[in-house]
């Protein structure tokens, strides 16, 4: 594992540890907001009650951020910028079966070349999974997500000579995996300001890598069970 992994891998874990440690002051902040029998002041930074999660669909538009590393031998990795969709059907009060896209592009650093030094890389990626919604309150929630699937690479979006080796892959679909996490902010019951990081998985190369990204957007909650 190079230098430059073993950042990325040690800033992985801390931000996994602060994910970990907010979803444990959500938990509880629910757990409180649960014993409390009064009925919640509606303020600037919160739904009017009551906000029932009872929507049977969930739609989410936002734009995503990953890390991702275009060639098997490349000594740095890229971002990657674009658009995340995601269509829920919630089955249950708990569980839900989901739809997931994501199409992003962003320049790399490859191999010296006397032709270009940041070539661009365009990434589309189709997933299905299952969430499943964890704490909730009135003014927040938390749900839980594990997304299966393929990545197409789009590696030659930038002209290059023939047989000019760069370090970047060659056009592929490969496997690719996402599990998160999401925070929802409701601003009305059908309403809610999303965040939601991401552990990246894929194997574009000789073996499987991890990545991480994270995105923020709305949610819009419809349909009665």
């Amino acid at each position: 594992m190079t230098r430059q992994m073993q950042r990325w891998t040690k800033w992985a874990v801390k931000g996994l540890a602060g994910v970990a440690m907010t979803m444990v002051f959500m938990a509880g902040a629910v757990q409180m907001k649960a014993q409390d029998t009064t009925e919640p002041t509606p303020t600037k930074l919160s739904a009017a009650p009551p906000v029932t999660y009872a929507n049977r669909y969930e739609l989410y538009g936002g734009i995503n951020l990953q890390n991702f590393q275009a060639g098997q031998n490349l000594p740095k990795r890229m971002n990657f910028g674009g658009v995340e969709l995601l269509g829920t059907y919630w089955i249950t009060p708990r569980w839900g079966a989901a739809l997931n896209f994501r199409g992003e592009a962003g320049t790399t650093p490859v191999f010296a070349n006397p032709y270009t030094t940041r070539p661009l890389v365009v990434m589309y990626e189709g997933m299905a999974g299952a969430e499943y919604r964890g704490p909730k309150g009135q003014r927040a929630a938390m749900n839980f997500h594990a997304y299966a699937g393929v990545g197409a690479g789009i590696f030659n979006e930038t002209p290059l000579p023939v047989n000019e080796n760069v370090g970047l892959y060659t056009n592929r679909v490969k496997p690719m995996a996402a599990i998160g996490t999401s925070f929802d902010f409701n601003r009305s019951r059908s309403i809610a300001i999303r965040l939601s990081p991401d552990l990246i998985l894929e194997h574009f190369g000789t073996e499987t890598r991890e990545f991480f990204a994270i995105s923020g957007g709305v949610v819009y909650r419809f349909g009665k069970k």
